[in-house]
C-alpha cells in the first residue's frame, strides 16, 4: 500500500471516529444529561465555589460612611414599582410607589444591606425563604433589586454622588447579579472533582489534535501537502 493511500485510510478513520465520538457527546448518557451538559454544570458548580463575592461586598457597605439618599426611581411598569418599593421598605427605607416611579428616602447602606441579604439567600439556593419574605417569586425579587440599583446608580450620578453610585454598582454586579446567575447551582470545590476536571481538559486537547491530524492525513491522501 502506498504512503498516500495509507494517509487516506488514517485520515478517514480519524475523522469517522471523531464524528462518532461527537455524536456520543450529545447523547444523554449521564443521569439524563449529555456529556456537554454534565461538564457545563460541573464547571458552573466549581466556579460558584470560588465566586462568592458577597462577604467582601457586605464589608465595603459596612465601611461606607452613613449617607441619607433621596431619589426617584423609574421602573419598567407599575407592578415592578410596587414590588420594588416593598423590597426597599423591607430594607428599612421609605419607599412610595406612584405609577412606575418610586420615591425613596433612607440610609444607603441599609438599602444595600437589604439587597445583599436577599442575594445571600439566593446564592445559598434558599429561594423559599425569599418567597415567604416578600410574597412573590425569588427570581423576580432579585431581578427587581437589580433594576432598582441600576436606576439608583443613574439618579445618584445625576446628583454627583459618584462614590455612592459606585458602591451601588458594586452591589448590583457583585452581589445581586452573581446570586441571580448562580441560583439553583450547588457549589463544589475543584479539589473534590479534580480527576474529572483534569480528564476533561486532557480529552479536550486530545480531541482537538484528533481532528487536526485527521484533516492532515486526509489531505496527504489526496496528494495535498504543506510546504514552504
Amino acid at each position: 500500500m502506498s504512503s498516500q493511500r495509507k494517509s487516506l485510510v488514517k485520515g478517514t478513520f480519524l475523522l469517522v471516529s471523531f464524528a462518532v465520538v461527537l455524536v456520543l457527546l450529545f447523547v444523554p448518557l449521564i443521569n439524563g444529561q449529555n456529556t456537554l451538559e454534565f461538564l457545563d454544570n460541573l464547571y458552573n458548580s466549581i466556579s460558584k465555589g470560588s465566586a462568592n463575592y458577597l462577604p467582601g461586598v457586605q464589608e465595603n457597605v459596612r465601611q461606607f460612611p452613613s449617607r441619607e439618599i433621596d431619589v426617584v426611581l423609574t421602573m419598567a411598569d407599575e407592578r415592578q414599582a410596587t414590588q420594588t418599593a416593598q423590597l426597599i421598605s423591607a430594607a428599612g427605607a421609605r419607599a412610595l410607589a406612584e405609577g412606575k416611579q418610586i420615591k425613596v428616602k433612607g440610609d444607603l447602606a441599609g438599602i444595600l444591606s437589604g439587597a445583599i441579604g436577599d442575594a445571600e439567600k439566593m446564592y445559598a439556593n434558599q429561594g423559599e425563604a425569599l418567597r415567604n419574605k416578600h410574597g412573590f417569586d425569588e427570581r423576580r425579587a432579585l431581578y427587581n433589586w437589580w433594576n432598582a440599583l441600576k436606576a439608583m446608580d443613574f439618579e445618584l450620578g445625576k446628583q454627583k454622588l459618584f462614590k455612592e453610585a459606585k458602591l451601588v454598582t458594586l452591589v448590583q454586579s457583585r452581589a445581586v447579579e452573581t446570586a441571580f446567575n448562580y441560583f439553583g447551582i450547588e457549589a463544589q470545590s475543584v479539589r473534590e472533582r479534580y480527576v474529572i476536571v483534569v480528564a476533561s481538559l486532557i480529552f479536550y486537547v486530545v480531541y482537538t489534535l484528533w481532528y487536526g491530524f485527521g484533516v492532515m492525513y486526509l489531505f496527504e491522501g489526496f496528494g495535498l501537502k504543506l510546504g514552504h
